[in-house]
């Protein structure tokens, strides 16, 4: 058995993965850091109930996960039903800090014997068992059968702690929270620029839209996009940009943009071009809103590896 099934990264990227409507569950949002400034969500349950959501999860069937699932009973495509992550957006951290919370059925006595069997270290704080990494940067903590906190460290703690400290997000950013997930099956808030979440060394060109338009990309104030899961899957994206006539220049940009896939995609990539027809951007004031659809069967055929889909085509071999 390879132990780095068992490591606090693995089990974040099995939960991250089913980073895929009801409003947020209040208790993962009052667990979350009072300053993060990105917050995202996945109504799992909601997810399994699509056809699209159910080949995503399909993907998640690796060796890994199936070990995992068979050392300690966890399968994160069924016993996880809603994930909440946090991070508070700023450059140092981004990579390193942050939270990951679930709701599921944990059978913490397995799991955590499992962890520890395989070299992982374990840390009783304030009566609650932490499963933490050799080096002690990153854990997992299990608040009850339903509820598992995880990330760096001081993260993890802070969470522990939060229940008893009553410090919250702000309220602007829980209102659009409660917003966003009521109307979406998974989505994601920035309250910072997006730029500042992973600054680009060089920002590249784009051909045929002017400097006026991509600077204005780089006026974004904060931002959010949320993907309804069904028959037609519907991504919805809004920013906030900094003037009105920042949002009208973007907005112009992404339709020359579209204009441009589209004559790219042309009969080659038809799903493609289904999805850039559906294209809608408009604005409001300093409000720009795009949102674009398409029915999930062209949808996993967009998304599908391209090692699948010529699979798919190859020919039948007929043995004599």
């Amino acid at each position: 058995m390879n132990a780095r099934i068992l490591t606090t990264a693995t089990i974040l990227t099995a939960f991250a993965g089913v980073l895929t409507a009801r409003a947020a569950d209040s208790q993962l949002v009052a667990l979350v850091m009072p300053d993060a400034k990105v917050i995202a969500g996945v109504n799992v349950d909601q997810a399994k109930a699509s056809p699209f959501g159910q080949y995503v999860l399909g993907q998640m069937q690796s060796n890994d996960v199936q070990q995992l699932t068979a050392l300690t009973g966890f399968d994160p495509t069924r016993d996880v039903h809603e994930l909440l992550v946090a991070s508070n957006g700023t450059a140092a951290s981004r990579h390193e800090n942050g939270l990951a919370l679930a709701r599921g059925s944990f059978d913490i006595s397995r799991i955590t014997a499992a962890a520890s069997a395989h070299g992982a270290a374990t840390e009783i704080y304030h009566g609650v068992t932490i499963i933490e990494d050799p080096k002690k940067t990153h854990g997992l903590a299990f608040l009850d059968t339903t509820l598992v906190v995880a990330g760096d460290l001081a993260n993890v703690k802070a969470a522990i702690d939060r229940p008893t400290t009553g410090t919250t997000i702000p309220t602007a950013l829980a209102v659009q929270v409660n917003q966003w997930s009521s109307a979406q099956d998974a989505w994601v808030i920035s309250a910072v620029p997006p730029y500042t979440l992973h600054p680009p060394l060089s920002a590249p060109g784009i051909p045929g839209v002017g400097p006026n338009a991509q600077n204005a990309f780089g006026k974004i104030e904060q931002a959010a996009a949320g993907v309804k899961l069904g028959a037609l899957v519907v991504v919805t994206a809004q920013a906030q940009a900094d003037t009105a006539q920042d949002a009208t220049t973007m907005g112009d940009a992404l339709k020359l943009l579209a204009n441009l896939a589209l004559m790219q995609a042309g009969q080659q990539n038809p799903q493609l071009a289904a999805l850039v027809q559906s294209l809608a951007v408009t604005t409001q004031g300093n409000l720009l809103k795009v949102t674009f659809s398409l029915p999930e069967d062209q949808l996993q055929q967009l998304v599908k590896p391209p090692h699948q889909s010529r699979s798919e085509h190859r020919p039948a071999v007929r043995h004599m």
